[in-house]
């Protein structure tokens, strides 16, 4: 066998780092097949630990099949397949390679301010509900009811909307709810239509269902509805408030219009009102389902307003539909954690909940006012801003021609991180790349740094 240096480097276990020494030798044929290792002994003297961690070693790598024992003979080197460990060496360099490079500024939407979050007082009732002796079952089926108590008296007061708690179902994300949605709706609703260009994760789950799908045309002035009458489909998934991708929201007409279309076919809506909470201009506009409740589906979450790691979402179901939910869904624990649930009903409960969304309006509304500002004033009129009244993110639609591959690609190696709107589109493209530009995880000096990376990176 080869001269082989073992060094303990950190704080895990020394069989590990042995095993772990010994596997990347065998794979990189430092250690050639049918090759001896040291005996367990020798080795324990050298490296100055126990038989019985050497020991452990060697019996990870016969598990795994690296190596052999052959009685008193000792341990051999097995053959492996060296293709295997040369994609594998490949495939590690790559990655190597591609995190060489370093991004100094992470323009991601769908992250939350980490300096804001009321960390104390979260962790303060979280350890409150681990007292409690429901925090050590499985929970109700669709969701506990203090949570939904308080999403109830929470929509009737932001959002005008009088929801029962009995009709609101708590799930762990949007995507997750929609898929346990289509499942009730598919037999008898075919198709349905959805916004283009509009949010694709959704559009994912109907097409799990096999959907088929139509669409409703939107543009940075507002949807077209002009052809709605036309469409084969009796379902509609709309986000009214604030519209995926392009932030504009739907005035009052084209809302009667859709609850009196959604009547006339007897169909339903099915809301997403996903950052309502973020409006800058104005107070939130009135949810569609406070208009009419017996055609809407009401889609919510915690995750862009509050910790998207959470994982907590909600739907407010049609009666109708409600039975259908709960009698297809009654033998299915809930897909959301329980603890998650009792503490956001805590914190709802005692008013930290409003205290938080009216705080973090507040800083959103400021870090959007600086990245705008910034960007008008390095870029003037190559680019346009689309969506900085409300929201998370805003768009850059930039007039070059460049695409918008290429311009995240020159932004990635200048060492910023922009995203492609392109996988919100179906067929209704635009003539000019759109990035978006979240902001909310970023300080006042790292969005300056940002954008004068971009301005260098884009050259416009």
């Amino acid at each position: 066998m080869k001269n082989t240096i073992f060094a303990f480097k950190n704080d895990s276990p020394k069989y590990k780092q042995i095993y772990e020494q010994f596997k990347s030798f065998i794979e990189q044929g430092d250690i050639l097949a049918d090759e001896q290792l040291p005996p367990i002994r020798h080795l324990a003297d050298s490296l100055q630990v126990s038989r019985n961690t050497t020991l452990m070693a060697y019996d990870q790598l016969v598990a795994e099949g690296y190596i052999r024992g052959e009685g008193r003979k000792g341990y051999f080197v097995n053959e492996l397949e060296p293709l295997v460990f040369q994609e594998a060496l490949k495939s590690h360099s790559k990655k190597q390679t591609e995190s060489a490079k370093p991004v100094r500024v992470d323009f991601r939407a769908g992250v939350v301010d980490q300096t804001h979050f009321p960390l104390s007082i979260w962790r303060r009732m979280s350890n409150q509900v681990l007292t409690f002796q429901k925090s050590f079952l499985y929970g109700e089926h669709f969701g506990e009811m203090c949570l939904r108590e308080q999403i109830s008296e929470y929509l009737l007061q932001s959002r005008g909307m009088k929801a029962d708690a009995n009709a609101i179902v708590i799930g762990s994300s949007t995507q997750q709810i929609l898929i346990y949605l289509g499942l009730i709706l598919k037999d008898d609703y075919p198709s349905i239509t959805v916004e283009d260009p509009g949010y694709d994760g959704a559009r994912n789950a109907f097409q799990f269902h096999h959907f088929m799908l139509e669409t409703l045309p939107v543009y940075e002035t507002g949807a077209d509805f002009s052809k709605l009458e036309q469409m084969e489909s009796r379902l509609i998934y709309v986000t009214p408030s604030h519209h995926s991708p392009y932030g504009v929201s739907m005035p009052i007409q084209q809302r009667q219009t859709l609850i009196q279309w959604a009547n006339q076919v007897q169909g339903y809506i099915i809301e997403d009102d996903y950052d309502s909470e973020f409006r800058y201009t104005q107070q939130p506009f009135p949810a569609l389902a406070s208009i009419d409740s017996a055609r809407v589906i009401y889609l919510g979450n915690f995750s862009k307003s509050f910790l998207p790691g959470l994982r907590l979402s909600y739907m407010v179901l049609p009666q109708p539909l409600l039975k259908r939910y709960k009698n297809q869904f009654l033998h299915f624990e809930s897909t959301t954690s329980l603890l998650s649930q009792l503490t956001m009903a805590k914190f709802m409960e005692e008013g930290e909940w409003n205290r938080h969304i009216k705080r973090m309006r507040l800083v959103y509304k400021r870090k959007m006012q600086h990245l705008v500002s910034l960007l008008k004033k390095q870029f003037e009129q190559n680019v346009s801003i689309i969506g900085e009244q409300s929201g998370l993110y805003i768009l850059v639609k930039v007039h070059t021609k460049h695409s918008e591959e290429q311009l995240i690609q020159r932004a990635y190696d200048g060492g910023v991180k922009v995203y492609p709107t392109s996988p919100y589109f179906i067929k209704n493209n635009t003539d000019q790349p759109l990035i978006k530009l979240g902001f909310s995880n970023l300080s006042f000096g790292e969005i300056q740094l940002g954008v004068n990376l971009l301005k260098k990176a884009w050259l416009l």
